[in-house]
């Protein structure tokens, strides 16, 4: 009776938390700090709002991974150092899909089934699929010169990239950190996954933190880089854009994307395919489920998957410290990129544009565009800026999914 009461406790996430078989000494306080970080994001879920259906899956992920003796997740089955010598490793061999499946299969958790959607790149591109779906590229269609804002606001994903490498990260460590600037979650899931998978916990949590704290962190920028006069223009209703346009334009960006960065196919093309569902007029079923059912599937399990990476072993590291404060950077000069692109627009235009819009390049659809919505309604209660701004904004989630072929045809 003892020695099963005895087997009993040894069972138990006490045991394992303090006095394990293997058991590091600071294992405890580095578990209660991953409990801790979880629990805030759940607050900011919650009670502040903060991109809710991202990051209450990405903290309750987190909080799964790090229960002591739940085993829900082992990270290491997704890496060759746990299947190969140092030397084969040296050598540049790599473990094939189906050791890895076996493994996952036979000896893993739950997560390390849902898991396996990240590590194929499967989640990333259904959601893309659904963002599409719910996208109108009206904007974009009507008034093309909006490719040129989303574009500038790509500038911080350089800048954090190139800032990475000062600080001491790989090359493929920098391309998944610079790719938090452009404001994209599941584009920095792709590209982190394929390049610098050990970083995707502090990267997804960093990227959609600060796709959450888009309306704190965008308007001192835009009040600073604009003047009232530019804040308050007033611009003109878009042209009508026909049926027609709205078929042709994502079968024609699928092909020219694909030609010019095949890596970035993944993401463009069921972007667009999604957004053809829903334009076409003969696939509103499918159209529906892509933005409804599936988007929510995908995004839980994403969600799930991603936040469970985040180990107290792998998070708390300073690395982490520096990918927040690139990540923040990066998002800061995408913000400005974008402001000064549409401030030079608005100059060459003889301010037919308001610069405000140009804020919106960053990819965080269309709560980039909502924001510079207010700020001109805060400047000229006349001022109706969203459909305009959603240009831009679509534009940067072209933009950041091209990043992201640049960086993974370089690096891969």
């Amino acid at each position: 009776m003892l020695d099963t009461i005895k087997n009993f406790l040894d069972t138990t996430g006490v045991a394992k938390l303090f006095i394990g078989e293997g058991v590091a000494p600071d294992f405890w306080w580095k578990t209660l700090i991953m409990w801790g970080i979880a629990f805030v994001l759940v607050y900011l879920a919650i009670v502040k709002k903060f991109e809710p259906l991202l990051l209450l899956p990405i903290a309750i992920g987190m909080l799964l991974a790090n229960l002591p003796g739940a085993n829900l997740i082992h990270t290491e089955f997704f890496f060759d150092d746990y299947y190969l010598t140092a030397e084969q490793i040296a050598a540049g061999e790599h473990v094939s899909l189906s050791v890895m499946l076996k493994e996952v299969f036979n000896n893993g958790g739950l997560i390390d089934i849902l898991y396996l959607g990240v590590k194929l790149g499967i989640y990333p591109s259904l959601i893309f699929m659904g963002v599409g779906a719910m996208t109108d590229f009206t904007s974009l269609i009507a008034n093309p010169k909006s490719l040129l804002m989303g574009a500038g606001a790509q500038l911080g994903v350089f800048v954090a990239f190139f800032g990475a490498l000062l600080l001491g990260f790989s090359p493929m460590e920098a391309g998944s950190i610079g790719i938090i600037g452009g404001a994209d979650g599941p584009t920095a899931i792709l590209v982190t996954k394929t390049l610098a998978p050990h970083l995707l916990g502090a990267i997804a949590i960093a990227a959609y933190s600060y796709m959450a704290l888009i309306p704190i962190i965008q308007p001192p920028f835009m009040r600073l880089l604009t003047t009232k006069k530019e804040r308050e223009i007033v611009m003109t209703a878009l042209r009508p854009v026909s049926k027609t346009e709205l078929i042709i334009f994502p079968i024609v960006v699928t092909v020219v994307v694909a030609v010019i960065v095949p890596d970035a196919a993944p993401l463009i093309g069921f972007l667009m395919f999604g957004n053809l569902m829903n334009v076409c007029g003969v696939t509103d079923r499918l159209s529906k489920t892509a933005q409804n059912e599936l988007m929510n599937i995908m995004t839980i399990f994403l969600g799930v998957s991603v936040g469970a990476t985040a180990n107290a072993e792998n998070f708390l590291a300073p690395e982490t410290l520096k990918i927040i404060v690139l990540g923040l950077t990066a998002f800061c000069i995408s913000t400005c990129g974008g402001l000064i692109t549409g401030k030079i627009m608005c100059f060459v235009t003889k301010g037919k544009i308001n610069p405000l819009i140009g804020s919106a390049g960053v990819s965080a659809v269309p709560m980039a565009a909502r924001v510079a919505q207010a700020e001109g309604q805060k400047a000229n209660p006349a001022n109706f800026l969203l459909m305009h701004a959603m240009g831009p904004n679509v534009a940067g989630v072209i933009g950041s999914a091209v990043a992201a072929g640049v960086f993974l045809s370089m690096f891969k």
